[in-house]
């Protein structure tokens, strides 16, 4: 595999920055489904700039015995049991995720994956609980370090809701397709990618 030509090895400390956003069916991660599943890599453009470069997301069948939360599942518009989500098992929706996910941490010689998300201690519950049901033995993530947008978003944009920081910085926002996964995945990555970039660019001011 070819190593990337600005590789992130160095910029968070041999971690690949891989941005989650996970929607189930309810609050408990040991007891309610994981239902969707959405990552998106970012890396350096030729720029020098943090970039979205790939993402991948999949619908996810409930694991055996799993809780719906009605009022959830009202929230976030998902019918687990629709038949045209074509939702894959639990194992198989880790799988799909996390391969691509590896080759992106072994290009940015990087050690492994680090969870960005917005309130990523929930989203970090759930993939933990996935992890251990599924037995899968070789996470490409950090087992419990993250990075938290909303946390960022209170920092630089006074604006803690992912809609309300996302418009602060001048992204765009559909309410519409929020509560997706993968929609609110990408939007998270903007937004990561905006604040590390504005970074860098006053770091370069403070230089001159």
């Amino acid at each position: 595999m070819e190593t990337s030509a600005n590789p992130l090895e160095k910029r968070f400390r041999g971690y690949l920055p891989v941005v989650v956003d996970i929607e189930t069916a309810g609050f408990n991660a040991k007891k309610h489904a994981l239902l969707e599943i959405a990552a998106v890599i970012v890396e350096f453009n030729a720029s020098g700039d943090l970039a979205i470069t790939e993402q991948y997301s999949t619908h996810v069948m409930p694991f055996k015995n799993a809780e719906l939360d009605e009022a959830a599942l009202k929230f976030n518009g998902i019918d687990p049991h629709h038949p045209f989500r074509m939702a894959i098992e639990e194992k198989a929706a880790l799988e799909l995720i996390f391969k691509p996910i590896r080759h992106a941490v072994k290009r940015n010689l990087c050690t492994r994956a680090i969870l960005v998300g917005h309130n990523p201690a929930f989203d970090m519950a759930f993939l933990n609980a996935a992890i251990h049901r599924t037995q899968i033995k070789r996470s490409p993530f950090h087992p419990f370090s993250s990075f938290d947008t909303a946390t960022l978003g209170g920092l630089v944009y006074q604006q803690t809701v992912l809609a309300k920081v996302a418009q602060a910085a001048g992204l765009s926002w559909d309410n519409e397709k929020a509560h997706s996964a993968l929609y609110d995945a990408e939007k998270t990555a903007e937004l990561f990618c905006k604040v590390v970039n504005r970074w860098k660019q006053l770091e370069a001011l403070a230089e001159t």
